[in-house]
C-alpha cells in the first residue's frame, strides 16, 4: 500500500513524533526546579548555572525539532 492511501497514517506518526515535544517540557521541569532551589541557597554557583542554561537550551532545541518533523510529517 501506499502511504497516500492511508492519510490516517501520518496523523498517528504526527502524533508519535510529538511525544518528544511532551518530553522536552517534561525535562525542562526537572531541570530548573532544582536549579532555583539550589541557587536560592548557593549564590556562589554562578559557573554551574552557565551549564546548567546550556542544557536547558539543548532540551529547548529538541523539543523544536520534534515539533518541526511534526509538522513536516503532516504536510
Amino acid at each position: 500500500m501506499k502511504a497516500s492511501s492511508l492519510p490516517t497514517t501520518k496523523f498517528i506518526d504526527a502524533g508519535a513524533a510529538s511525544v518528544g515535544v511532551t518530553r522536552s517540557g517534561a525535562d525542562l521541569g526537572t531541570e530548573l526546579s532544582p536549579l532555583i532551589v539550589v541557587y536560592a541557597r548557593n549564590p556562589s554557583l554562578r559557573q554551574q548555572l552557565l551549564y546548567a542554561i546550556l542544557g536547558f537550551a539543548l532540551s529547548e532545541t529538541m523539543g523544536l525539532f520534534c515539533l518541526t518533523v511534526t509538522f513536516l510529517m503532516l504536510l
